[in-house]
């Protein structure tokens, strides 16, 4: 349990204790200012430990929001503050510079109601002060419309109760569990009703993960459903993926509405999604299959194509992440996009053009329930197509016209989100370099563009085919043989994935062999998810996988490589390219599922709760 320690004696009449309790704290009192330091040190220092002052008014859901938020070493609003125990020296550091024999007379006055957060006379608001003053990043959060105050006489107190008592305190707490930013069907067709849900589940003490393995489970349900092949499969599937969507908005909204946030939590987050979809696109093509029709290259190219996309935004935005060796977004573009903005109906209408989750999972189950999968993935290759190229012209368009620096640190992520292995190295290692602005993206899609070009073009199992993966390599080792700080060399990993992926797709094809389609399937899917678990580690500042990982899966060069090799080999073996495919992909599978599921159950993994999911 929590501890929170009370600056001063109860005031009579308040309801500060029970509400403190309600929060999952145990309660203390200090007599005097002096007397902190002791109970704190009574305190496990590995608990979390709030303080707070005996005076303090406003709403419980700021209290909340200040002292229970898992995700900060420490918060404070006025008149309380939270600490977790990596912040716990530093807290003790403070109580005891304020309230030893040294301290200033005042440290246990009061400020007037609004007073800011760093005050000169509430005691939790200077250890705040005090605390930032010895490096520790002390969360505030916004408070908007909820009072958070220590008022100074009993008028102020009188003025401060007021407030609290027109301010629906619940109602905030639904709104804000929302995001703030999301797509049109989902904020018109199921957030209304989804926070409500979330509600439901907080006061039945159910988890966000446990409503996120309800979400995937929904989905891989429904996807057995599309695999029935039958229209009343497809019409449960369809009702069923829209249900795992409002499950997948809620486990969101429970975590926001109860602060729980956790490592686990965000590892789920952040791959169950994309786990959900891809499983719903392989349902499809088993239950055409029962039909007679093989759709298994459109649900592979829709993977294909969908996971290019994300890889576009991550890529972007990685190199134009804004700090303090950044500059913000200056281009005519993206002041174009700043007046549109301002016109309302212009931001649905931009939002939806380009397919987020909602919209895309929405049509999805719509289609599968009165057409056919062929016509499922006819559209939303269509619609993915359109939106890619929207979004990744704009994006061209912005990093042309930006005046901007690159960082280093945008520079090492782009080269991790290359997922580069020792074909590669062995280039890089070198000592040619390429040089010049645009070499690096130009060498990149010069190498992709031939890979798949001779994947395309010549027959299955030639020889040409080796060539083509070798000066792929050869090519993408040089791409990555400069830092990539380019305008757009952010287009480095998106050409490595389309160029991956588009060739395993190609031979799968084209090779006519039983089951080589499916098994090019599993084999992409475990390798998308290797990306996408690069990308969220990078997200949460943990860097990429580790090399050794990155080396033993081969990296993209490698595997295209071994891909190609196998093709020319057992080109006139029938199955067995089948089963070499389906081998090499449980074999990548295993390697990186399970030393993802070992980071991000381990101490050490980011707490990485998107709240800007791509489309």
């Amino acid at each position: 349990m929590s501890t929170a320690i009370l600056t001063g004696l109860p005031v009579p009449g308040s309801q500060l204790g029970p509400e403190l309790r309600s929060l999952g704290f145990d309660v203390r009192s200090a007599q005097r200012p002096e007397d902190l330091p002791g109970l704190l040190a009574e305190v496990p220092s590995g608990e979390r430990v709030a303080l707070v002052d005996p005076s303090f008014v406003g709403h419980t859901h700021a209290l909340r929001l200040a002292l229970t938020d898992p995700r900060f070493p420490a918060a404070a609003v006025t008149g309380a503050l939270a600490v977790q125990a990596e912040a716990r020296p530093a807290l003790t550091r403070a109580l005891a510079d304020l309230t030893g024999p040294a301290a200033p007379a005042a440290a246990g006055a009061s400020v007037a109601v609004n007073a800011p957060a760093t005050g000169a006379g509430v005691l939790t608001d200077r250890v705040a002060s005090a605390l930032e003053d010895g490096g520790v990043a002390v969360h505030r959060p916004e408070l908007g419309s909820l009072v958070a105050t220590v008022p100074a006489g009993p008028e102020a107190g009188f003025a401060a109760r007021k407030a609290v008592d027109a301010v629906d305190d619940e109602a905030v707490r639904l709104r804000t569990a929302v995001k703030s930013r999301d797509g049109f069907f989902t904020t018109f067709c199921i957030s209304p009703y989804s926070r409500y849900l979330a509600r439901w589940c907080a006061r039945r003490g159910l988890t966000p993960n446990q409503v996120t393995t309800a979400s995937l489970l929904t989905a891989l349900i429904a996807a057995g459903c599309a695999a029935t092949g039958t229209r009343g499969g497809f019409v449960a599937a369809g009702l069923l993926l829209l249900f795992s969507f409002v499950l997948d908005c809620t486990d969101g909204q429970l975590a926001r509405y109860s602060l729980q946030y956790s490592t686990l939590g965000a590892w789920l987050d952040a791959t169950f999604d994309r786990a959900k979809e891809y499983a719903y696109y392989a349902g499809l093509a088993l239950g055409a299959a029962r039909g007679g029709d093989d759709v298994w290259a459109l649900a592979l190219g829709a993977m294909v194509l969908q996971t290019c996309r994300h890889v576009v935004d991550f890529s972007f935005n990685e190199a134009h992440v804004v700090g303090t060796d950044a500059t913000a977004n200056t281009s005519p573009t993206a002041a174009l996009s700043d007046r549109l903005d301002a016109v309302g109906w212009t931001v649905w209408v931009r939002r939806m053009i380009v397919l987020p989750i909602g919209e895309r999972w929405a049509m999805i189950a719509v289609l599968t329930a009165v057409t056919t999968p062929r016509t499922v993935f006819y559209v939303l290759l269509i619609g993915c197509a359109f939106a890619a190229c929207y979004t990744t012209a704009g994006r061209v368009l912005r990093s042309l016209t930006r005046r901007a620096t690159r960082t280093d640190r945008s520079a090492r992520a782009l080269a991790e989100l290359a997922d580069s292995g020792p074909l590669a190295e062995l280039v890089t290692a070198g000592r040619f370099r390429i040089k010049g602005a645009w070499t690096a993206p130009l060498t990149a899609a010069v190498g992709a563009a031939a890979l798949v070009s001779v994947a395309l073009t010549q027959p299955f199992g030639s020889r040409q085919m080796i060539v083509a993966a070798a000066f792929y390599a050869i090519a993408s080792g040089l791409a990555v043989s400069a830092p990539l700080k380019g305008a757009l060399d952010w287009l480095v990993p998106p050409f490595f994935r389309a160029a991956e992926y588009g060739t395993v797709l190609a031979l799968a094809a084209r090779s006519e062999v039983n089951g080589a389609l499916p098994a090019a399937f599993g084999l992409v899917a475990a390798v998308a998810y290797h990306h996408y678990d690069t990308v969220y580690r990078i997200k949460g500042g943990s860097g990429a996988p580790p090399r050794w990982l990155v080396r033993l899966a081969g990296g993209h060069e490698g595997r295209t490589l071994v891909v190609a090799v196998l093709a020319a080999a057992l080109a006139d073996r029938g199955t067995d390219f089948t089963l070499a495919l389906t081998a090499l992909a449980v074999a990548i599978a295993l390697l990186v599922v399970v030393e993802s599921i070992r980071f991000w159950v381990s101490s050490g993994a980011p707490a990485v709760h998107d709240e800007g999911e791509p489309a």
